[in-house]
């Protein structure tokens, strides 16, 4: 069956669309960069751009959490912007083309996340071992994925984390996640670091690097749109909670279709976003209109991360 249009969509698809006039509307907008740029030139706003082309205009040390979606090592169609799999030492100089561009740009107490797969953690433990101190490597589970008739389904991706010295931001009550106790163990007759309630026993644990309670956006989600490559909003939600504070600046160079921008907004922080895909940047100028009136999370409600599939009310 052919991949439907968007006029002929469910109206039970939620996935973002916009028509050549409402993207012309939008693209006013974007913002052009120019050399020596203030802060206040750059909070808030997203510009259409390559960002080797613009990141020497930002001001130096300007960003809290700088968070890292580059493409892959693998080919993949952006909407007519293809990237080509590349050997691993291509791929390691394509990153050196531009991530030192990015360090000046970053506070001495920042943090940095930089996204990837197994195919290209190499390149990028290099890469971060060379500028940054590498304090861990998330790996979260991905429920989609195609199946292989000779290999393994490959269902994970990785989140590095790095900081340029031992003086860095962490929130961990922010990020503590939500989970059902299946055996609950009670001292003296009460609950031992649980809660008893009339929706079921739940205790606050520690997060692992190990996050299986993500779902990769789909047709029937408010936050699709057609990007190959979204990330969940949960999932960068995770990221900026732990790792910056309110009115933070977190700054996304690969911006995609804008999560990392919305969810900063709806957390109260603020963004910076650069793409060079135009349609891309529409779609982030979209959703974060929409996020000045919706500021809900899937999966994350009040102060608390669930997991995958739980109720939440």
């Amino acid at each position: 069956m052919r991949k439907l249009e968007k006029e002929e969509r469910s109206q039970r698809n939620k996935t973002l669309t916009l028509n050549a006039e409402e993207m012309e509307c939008l693209a006013r907008d974007l913002k052009s960069a120019e050399p020596g740029m203030l802060s206040n030139q750059i909070i808030n706003q997203i510009f259409h751009a390559d960002l080797t082309h613009i990141a020497r205009f930002f001001p130096a040390q300007c960003v809290d959490l700088l968070i890292l979606d580059p493409p892959y090592n693998l080919d993949k169609d952006f909407h007519g912007l293809k990237f080509s799999k590349g050997k691993d030492d291509h791929y390691l100089a394509y990153l050196e083309s531009w991530f030192p561009l990015l360090l000046p740009l970053l506070k001495p107490a920042g943090s940095v996340y930089f996204c990837g797969d197994w195919r290209n953690c190499a390149s990028i433990y290099t890469l971060l071992n060379k500028y940054l101190k590498i304090r861990n490597r998330i790996t979260w589970q991905r429920e989609k994925g195609r199946g292989a008739s000779a290999n393994w389904k490959n269902s994970t991706e990785d989140i590095w984390f790095a900081t340029p010295s031992d003086d860095y931001y962490f929130d961990l009550e922010s990020v503590k996640v939500r989970r059902r106790v299946i055996a609950p163990y009670r001292l003296d007759g009460q609950p031992k670091d649980w809660v008893e309630t009339d929706k079921g026993n739940f205790r606050m644990t520690c997060p692992g690097n190990f996050w299986d309670d993500l779902t990769v956006p789909y047709w029937s989600m408010p936050e699709n749109t057609d990007h190959p490559t979204q990330k969940p909003e949960k999932l960068l939600a995770k990221l900026i909670l732990a790792s910056s504070k309110p009115g933070d600046m977190v700054l996304d160079p690969f911006l995609g279709s804008g999560t990392t921008a919305v969810v900063a907004k709806k957390l109260g922080r603020n963004y910076c976003g650069i793409e060079i895909n135009r349609e891309y940047c529409c779609w982030a100028l979209a959703r974060l209109r929409q996020a000045e009136t919706d500021k809900r999370i899937q999966g994350y409600q009040d102060g608390i991360f669930w997991e995958r599939n739980s109720a939440q009310n």
